[in-house]
């Protein structure tokens, strides 16, 4: 299966979000690379970054249910390459 590389960028501005979203990351763990999480308190925000390998609608459908949840944004970014898991 063609897999791609991907960085799912989340800002959280709803802290009550938080459960809700690492529910969703924990779903995907198996194409899951590595994260990372920076509060920045000063705003009130939480950034959290995500590294995938995974086929394109997997990592589509991960960051379209958490960027539907309130309070919380996502965009990602693609590698160029993809290849064969």
């Amino acid at each position: 299966m063609e897999t791609r590389v991907a960085i799912i960028g989340i800002i959280v501005e709803n802290i009550d979000a938080a459960e809700e979203i690492n529910e969703h990351l924990h779903d995907y763990g198996a194409y899951i690379i590595g994260r990372m999480g920076i509060p920045y308190r000063e705003k009130g925000i939480s950034i959290i970054s995500v590294a995938i390998d995974a086929p394109q609608n997997v990592i589509n459908t991960l960051a379209g249910k958490i960027g539907k949840i309130e309070g919380v944004n996502a965009k990602t970014v693609y590698s160029g390459a993809s290849s064969a898991k």
